[in-house]
């Protein structure tokens, strides 16, 4: 029922530094993760005891916040968004949030060109929230960059309720079915899809 799936997305609330990211996300059209993929996040990155994660999509901070907040005190968020404007403001969230600048790295780039760039087996949570035609090389750029036992999440995996409707045949919910099967039928992974915020997608390395 809707209102039980409502209750759940706002079970965990969000503090005042991340409504206020949430806000400038609105106002520069960008859609950041609902409450209840946030609060998933965090208890993903608590659950692994992440160190290190890499967010592909940094928008203002909002998904950022989430896990560090889940993240070992001294873990690393390394993010990536082509949008420097957004970096800049997810910096300004960091920091309202009490974050130490340390604690992240920020990266102006398209996420194909970034990842491989990364140490394979490094990180424990790679969390993909970018272009949905990128999704399925993020999928096999996750799989060489975590360790075992690491999570691999993506966020809006229901494409609007698309998804789940066969006959629905535009790309961009082309794009997305095609990586919530990929990861279902990866022998690698054990998966789980939440009805989440539009839907979160999760992993594990076996």
């Amino acid at each position: 029922p809707d209102g039980s799936r409502q209750f759940a997305e706002d079970y965990v609330l969000e503090d005042f530094v991340t409504a206020a990211a949430r806000v400038r996300a609105n106002e520069l059209g960008i859609t950041s993760v609902g409450h209840g993929a946030g609060a998933t996040l965090r208890f993903l990155a608590a659950t692994v005891q992440a160190r290190n994660v890499v967010e592909i999509g940094t928008g203002t901070g909002v998904s950022g916040l989430w896990l560090l907040r889940g993240m070992q005190p001294d873990g690393i968020l390394t993010s990536i968004d082509i949008e420097g404007e957004h970096l800049r403001l997810a910096r300004e969230a960091f920091l309202e949030a009490g974050v130490r600048p340390n604690r992240t790295r920020l990266i102006t780039g398209r996420a194909l060109d970034v990842l491989p760039r990364l140490a394979d087996r490094g990180y424990d949570i790679v969390l993909v929230d970018g272009a949905t035609d990128e999704y399925s090389l993020c999928l096999e750029q996750s799989k060489r960059l975590l360790r075992r036992g690491g999570v691999v999440a993506f966020c809006s995996a229901l494409g609007d309720d698309k998804v789940a409707d066969p006959h629905q045949r535009d790309q961009r919910t082309i794009d997305i079915r095609a990586v919530v099967n990929a990861v279902r039928d990866d022998e690698d992974l054990v998966p789980v899809l939440l009805p989440l915020s539009g839907g979160l997608l999760a992993a594990t390395l076996r």
